[in-house]
């Protein structure tokens, strides 16, 4: 996981780890605002080791961790609630092969768990606080998000710029001068789909066949990935087609080139992630 923000929450730094689209928020911030530094991994124990607790975060893996391990949740729950019972974070995890909560070593050491299970955990510490932070942790996701959009509108917007490079090479090399404009229509529309093959693998119009009740087009629900891709093809057939080559061995290179630049992306998510 990577160090994602900071909230500040009635005056109380608690810390958030992300892990794609996934938050995790930090329970040993939240324990210290109810006891000292070193009675907080005390208080999460206790939390852990009830029987209410046990079954929420089961269930919580149940629903969203194929690999959760049933039976050892079943034995953990059966054993709830007994005085010799001990249970800590990291025993949950090893044992259950958990994805909720997670053990931070380090820096930024702590234990971290799903927000839904940090907002059930605060309402056992103060429902009071949970209220503060939920609100501190809208604010920042609206921000994140407010931010995504002016990211895509940017992509967007560099696409488009790049499109007219791409309709401008065309127009010099692919269009005779004699045609009329609806051969010229026929034209762009056929080029424009040989990025959209290369690539989202099919044609504006299939897309629109697959999609009829999404508003706008194949390129409009692109990614900011997909649209960084997109504005590189788009500059690099402007230069083959100014090469003079063929538009079905171009189409061979556009997409190939989509396809490693697209891997390229995925495999390096920390760079997009700045971008976003």
């Amino acid at each position: 996981m990577s160090k994602s923000k900071m909230l500040n929450v009635k005056g109380s730094e608690i810390s958030i780890l992300s892990n794609g689209n996934n938050d995790f928020i930090c329970l040993t911030d939240i324990a210290k605002t109810k006891e000292s530094d070193s009675r907080a991994a005390d208080i999460i124990k206790n939390w852990i080791r009830n029987r209410s607790t046990i079954e929420f975060i089961g269930t919580w893996e149940q629903l969203y961790n194929p690999n959760f391990k049933v039976v050892e949740f079943d034995h953990f729950k059966m054993n709830a609630g007994l005085p010799s019972f001990v249970l800590s974070p990291g025993q949950w995890v090893e044992k259950t092969d958990a994805i909720g909560i997670y053990v931070q070593k380090g820096k930024f050491g702590g234990t971290y768990a799903h927000k839904d299970i940090a907002f059930e955990f605060c309402s056992a510490i103060s429902p009071i606080f949970k209220i503060y932070l939920i609100k501190e942790f809208q604010r920042l996701k609206d921000e994140e998000n407010a931010k995504l959009n002016i990211n895509w509108n940017i992509q967007r917007t560099l696409s488009k710029v790049n499109y007219r490079i791409h309709t401008d090479a065309i127009k010099e090399n692919l269009i005779p001068a004699e045609i009329d404009k609806s051969q010229a229509k026929y034209i762009y529309a056929n080029e424009s789909d040989v990025l959209n093959i290369a690539l989202f693998g099919k044609t504006a119009k299939i897309w629109r066949e697959e999609n009829p009740n999404i508003k706008g087009n194949i390129r409009d629900q692109a990614s900011i990935e997909q649209l960084v891709v997109l504005s590189n093809v788009e500059s690099i057939n402007a230069i083959l087609i100014h090469q003079g080559i063929q538009q079905f061995d171009r189409l061979l290179q556009l997409n190939q080139m989509a396809i490693s630049q697209m891997k390229s992306l995925i495999k390096h998510s920390v760079i997009v992630n700045k971008l976003k």
